[in-house]
């Protein structure tokens, strides 16, 4: 294995490592802090869409909505990085790697004052990372199809 390969392996998983690490941060939150995060983020683009838009958005359900588009868009990357990492080869261990992870992720929020671990986010975060897992896996088939034909 050359030195360049080897360099990229590297790359690959430390960006696994620093998503798990931003994801585990996030979930390490108290509740209080992860709530005015996510409701900072929900005010601001409620009043963005409102100022373009000219209709009244629910915030409680938006709130909600962005919550688990979070969890969704978190994992949709984890699986993007994980597959990369795994080059494109492995697409259940890969799949298992996120799904475990998830898993572990909400076990910890069990931890943490006010937050709870919920089968739902578990079931958002796979379907997550198994969507950017499938999505990665087919560009890179469509795009080896393009090159091998030029």
């Amino acid at each position: 294995m050359s030195i360049g390969r080897e360099n990229n392996k590297i790359i690959a998983w430390s960006a696994v490592i620093i998503w798990m690490a931003m994801i585990f941060f996030l979930s390490h939150q108290p509740a209080t802090s992860s709530g005015q995060l996510s409701a900072s983020i929900t005010n601001f683009l409620i009043q963005t869409i409102t100022a373009i838009f000219p209709f009244e958005i629910e915030s409680t359900s938006f709130h909600f909505f962005i919550r688990k588009g979070a969890h969704f868009f978190a994992y949709f990357v984890l699986g993007v990085l994980v597959i990369h990492a795994l080059k494109n080869k492995y697409i259940y261990l890969a799949i298992v790697i996120c799904v475990m992870y998830a898993i572990s992720d909400e076990v910890h929020q069990l931890f943490i004052t006010g937050r709870s671990g919920e089968v739902r986010d578990v079931l958002i975060d796979s379907i997550g990372a198994t969507i950017g897992i499938t999505v990665y896996y087919l560009m890179c088939k469509l795009l080896r199809r393009k090159w091998a034909r030029s």
